[in-house]
């Protein structure tokens, strides 16, 4: 075997090279798996026996549908869906404070949802999903606290600080 071929080898055997990912990338794949999540449990509630009649007849949960209900489902759900966008798009300083008070202020909410739920038939499909959800919004809430910072040179002054 040639020495060309074995230094090849030994360069894709060992272990896979971890590949920095911004924290903008992190905080909005997040946000984009926590917006689907949190649709896909609505729409995979409505395979509940009994969801589609409490719907024909104007009640989700205990609630009346109508422009009122309607437009607070599509607020809830909008939120999540701008983080997306403003987790990339937003300065670092206010895309993490954004990142730190939706997500606190989601994981109640996700919490919250499970209380709606009367039959203990589906307590693990609440359970997993809204775990799931909390996980998300915690690993948000993580990524945005320990967002790195960079390094301000001052002038007149090394890192040491002494003078120059």
């Amino acid at each position: 075997m040639t020495s060309s071929v074995r230094s090849s080898r030994r360069t894709t055997t060992g272990a896979f090279q971890e590949a920095g990912l911004p924290v903008r990338a992190k905080l909005a794949a997040a946000w984009t798996s926590f917006m689907f999540l949190y649709l896909y449990v609505d729409y995979l509630h409505l395979y509940k026996p009994g969801s589609l009649d409490e719907i024909l007849v104007g009640v989700v949960h205990e609630f009346e549908t109508g422009p009122t209900f309607v437009g607070l489902a599509l607020t809830l759900l909008a939120v999540p869906i701008l983080m997306v966008v403003l987790s990339t798009t937003l300065p670092a300083r206010t895309g993490r404070a954004a990142n730190l008070v939706v997500a606190a202020l989601y994981i109640p909410f996700s919490i919250y949802n499970a209380t709606g739920e009367e039959s203990w038939d589906y307590a693990y499909f609440y359970a997993f999903s809204i775990g799931l959800e909390v996980l998300l919004l915690a690993f948000v809430l993580r990524a945005a606290w320990t967002w790195p910072r960079t390094v301000r040179a001052t002038a007149g002054r090394d890192l040491g600080g002494a003078r120059v």
